[in-house]
């Protein structure tokens, strides 16, 4: 692996060096630490499918499952909608023992909870994600749930989050109900809709996004698919890693870094 953006800090930076997960960890430290961030990673092909066939798996690779590990073992939680849910099997985060020193010292749980987000609360209760996670599962929904699926959600030992006056979801209120529960360090896995949401709502500080370098045609969605904006939000880039002809971005919502690290600062 190696860094294009921005330029090696030390001349002797190694392919290996990067590729090591404690190298990584530090290529993706939350800009800011003691904050509320809401950090977003996406996979995409070269013609921008968000999936094939309904699933991103075979447009990642082993470079891009290393980086989703190490972001998902630097977020409080992970944020994930139902339907992503549903489609790609979601199960709990794990506990990795690289990790375990750095999320003490965080006042991090052993390992980050799955939030999801849902308003007709569609899901199966039965799965390891309700049944085993080794941090309760939290379910994002609306004050107007179905009533039996709430009771049936809290049954299987999810804690329930309404961030929303009506059935379905106010996605200005994730990252606060979240953060009111000591989860500030937010990574959204998507899918689209959820992203898009996010990004009308102007919560999204930072956009990981992971070019495959493949074609994938069929009918795939975008990697945020939303209303429309009055005007584009503008992003900043901080970083560009590349692997086996892989392209790992990092971009940052301009005004949302702490300082002056913008446009291609030290990550």
């Amino acid at each position: 692996m190696r860094r294009l953006i921005p330029a090696p800090v030390l001349a002797a930076e190694s392919d290996e060096d990067l590729w090591a997960l404690p190298e990584l960890a530090r290529a993706y430290a939350h800009p800011a630490p003691d904050g509320g961030w809401l950090r977003a990673n996406m996979v995409s092909s070269l013609d921008g499918a968000v999936h094939h066939e309904g699933r991103s798996q075979p447009l990642s690779g082993e470079a891009d499952m290393r980086i989703f590990g190490v972001l998902r073992q630097l977020a409080d939680v992970v944020l994930v909608g139902a339907q992503t849910v549903r489609a790609e099997g979601y199960r709990p985060a794990r506990r990795r023992a690289e990790f375990a020193a750095a999320r003490e010292a965080a006042g991090q749980t052993s390992a980050p909870a799955v939030a999801v987000v849902s308003g007709s609360l569609d899901l199966d209760f039965d799965a390891p994600l309700f049944t085993s996670p080794h941090t309760p599962t939290l379910l994002l929904t609306g004050a107007r749930a179905p009533a039996d699926r709430l009771r049936r959600a809290r049954d299987a030992g999810a804690v329930v989050v309404t961030a929303g006056e009506g059935p379905e979801v106010d996605a200005a209120r994730i990252a606060p109900e979240l953060a009111r529960l000591g989860h500030r360090r937010v990574l959204c896995e998507g899918g689209p809709r959820l992203l898009g949401a996010l990004a009308a709502a102007d919560a999204v500080d930072e956009l990981c996004l992971s070019f495959a370098p493949r074609l994938a045609l069929g009918d795939a969605g975008r990697v945020a698919a939303g209303p429309t904006v009055p005007t584009p939000t503008d992003f900043a880039p901080l970083s560009v890693l590349e692997h086996d002809g892989f392209l790992f971005t990092r971009y940052v919502r301009r005004g949302a870094l702490p300082g002056n690290r913008e446009g291609g600062g030290q990550a």
